[in-house]
């Protein structure tokens, strides 16, 4: 066991690598904005307060304004964290359109090029640095599924686009917690796609009309990513290897989440 984990910021992927880690009775602490947010993890066991010194930090809050930005970094620092582990972005590559683990980073955008320096800043940190450049998360509630069920199309349009399951990425950052491999690694699925593609499966799936949205959509910078060596070294299979099976799993799990409140509610 890899002994307490910090975690900077509860977000979609982080509330699920919380659950995760509780379950095997890892103590987790989490730094937050409001931890009234958060009353069921806390109900789990997360901890919102005295933070241990020399633990593994879970770092997944994005580039921030200033003077965020700073406060965050001086939070870092006062935890001395003896190993971190950053959700960092495949925005990082810029334009290049097909990357793997040897591929450089070269930010085309200032959101990219931001990435980039705080997976820097944070290299300097710890002696034991894990940087996971994701590609586009979704899973129940948020992806292409979400946008057309509320009569949306996806923001950008043209090019392949790498994607992951939430869970599949909560799953490689549990791995990793316990690992003792460093550096920067892109994670992904194994069927980059089009979101064309994917909006006209889901379309398909779930009897919906594709929407004539007249609103502004810009094009991608779209990449496909091989990100099985990773996995290999973690020792990690994903459970949805493809969006089919992600997005089955997404609607499968919105439904069952419907029906448990909708027995709340009546009963």
């Amino acid at each position: 066991m890899s002994g307490p984990v910090v975690i900077l910021g509860l977000g979609f992927t982080t509330q699920r690598l919380a659950r995760r880690l509780l379950q095997r009775h890892t103590p987790v602490y989490a730094a937050v904005r409001g931890a009234e947010r958060f009353a069921d993890l806390a109900k789990m066991g997360v901890r919102f307060a005295d933070f241990p010194e020399n633990s593994v930090l879970v770092h997944s809050v994005p580039p921030l304004r200033e003077p965020d930005q700073s406060s965050i970094r001086t939070r870092i620092v006062d935890l001395a964290p003896r190993r971190i582990l950053y959700i960092s972005s495949t925005g990082v590559y810029g334009a290049q359109t097909h990357v793997n683990e040897r591929t450089p980073a070269a930010p085309d955008e200032e959101k990219g090029r931001l990435r980039l320096e705080e997976e820097s800043w944070l290299s300097s940190r710890a002696q034991s640095v894990l940087i996971l450049r994701s590609a586009a998360i979704y899973g129940p509630g948020r992806g292409v599924h979400v946008r057309l069920r509320e009569g949306k199309l996806p923001r950008g349009t043209g090019g392949v686009v790498s994607r992951i399951h939430v869970d599949d990425l909560a799953a490689i950052l549990e791995a990793g917690i316990d690992a003792s491999i460093d550096g920067a690694w892109s994670v992904a699925d194994d069927c980059p796609a089009a979101s064309e593609e994917v909006v006209a499966w889901c379309a398909n799936r779930m009897g919906l009309q594709i929407p004539n949205e007249a609103g502004p959509r810009f094009p991608v910078s779209g990449r496909s990513v091989d990100a099985k060596r990773i996995r290999e070294l973690l020792g990690v299979e994903l459970k949805y290897p493809s969006y089919e099976s992600g997005i089955e799993a997404s609607l499968a799990s919105e439904s069952a989440d419907t029906d448990r409140e909708l027995g709340r509610r009546f009963a």
